[in-house]
């Protein structure tokens, strides 16, 4: 018996696959593959990342990319969390064309693909998502919102260096303790004098060597991360995302808005252009 009062069960040795758990797929990501399986679009455009016969197979574009969405639509910011959640439900084995005797992709096999593919070639496939959507009248373009998120970069606020000499912190703060009078300062020492500093990290005399992107920020919940900020523009009669930018986390919404904007109005433009090259007699 276990703990819980239920008796012990074992396994049976050999099942028909008839008899195999089935569902019956989740309607919206059904939904999603009656629009991706339309042409092999990104297929094509990822051909020149793949090797036939180098190393571990590697995840199909079709599959990766898929597995971008299912972190975008349940809101999973890592590979890891991607990872095991395309592990547990059936449906998701369905969206994913997974087969029931085949293992689902671990974390590194989604961040190697991630790594490999070039920013171009995201956009290019993003930008035919889109152009799948506004075919079907998903998509408006009338009215865009945008928002803005603070996500905290893969860097540690300990390994910032100076802009000017590239001097770690500490190297820093022990010059500080000897232009007051400690000759050999110890860690209690220079966490003495950091606290006692009036002006803390500034943008503009550290950086991260690892992340020379990321920016030096008060988090929400009130602790100082390196990150990076990511703006949305959104279709809000669809709740479509027509513009993804990345900015640095130090700067204003009213500063960075503008090359959302910029994005989006490109975006729409794009689909614009699509609609009058397949229906020209008519009115985009």
């Amino acid at each position: 018996m276990y703990g819980d009062g239920h008796p012990q069960r074992q396994e049976r040795l050999w099942l028909t696959h008839t008899k195999l758990a089935t569902a019956p797929g989740h309607p919206f990501y059904e939904r999603v593959n009656e629009l991706l399986d339309a042409e092999k679009f990104a297929e094509k455009e990822c051909a020149g990342f793949y090797a036939e016969n180098n190393g571990r197979p590697s995840l199909t574009p079709g599959t990766y990319f898929r597995l971008l969405m299912v972190g975008y639509f349940e809101g999973l910011d890592s590979e890891r969390g991607i990872a095991w959640r395309a592990a547990d439900p059936l449906a998701l084995r369905q969206f994913l064309r997974i087969g029931l005797d085949e293992q689902t992709p671990d974390h590194s096999t989604l961040s190697r693909p991630r790594r490999l593919i070039d920013v171009e070639t995201h956009r290019k496939v993003f930008l035919w998502v889109l152009g799948l959507l506004a075919d079907r009248g998903l998509l408006k373009g009338r009215t865009v919102g945008v928002d803005a998120t603070t996500l905290e970069a893969n860097a540690a606020m300990r390994s910032i260096v100076q802009r000017d000499n590239g001097a770690s912190y500490d190297e820093f703060l022990t010059g500080l303790a000897r232009q007051s009078g400690i000759e050999t300062p110890t860690r209690e020492d220079l966490a003495r004098v950091d606290r006692k500093r009036k002006k803390k990290c500034s943008n503009k005399e550290w950086v991260s060597p690892s992340d020379p992107d990321a920016r030096i920020t008060k988090m929400k919940d009130g602790t100082t991360h390196l990150a990076h900020k990511a703006e949305h523009a959104v279709d809000m009669e669809s709740g479509a995302v027509i513009a993804v930018t990345l900015q640095g986390a130090d700067q204003g919404d009213t500063t960075t808005i503008r090359e959302t904007l910029a994005e989006a109005g490109e975006t729409v433009a794009h689909l614009i252009e699509r609609e009058v090259e397949q229906a020209p007699k008519e009115e985009p």
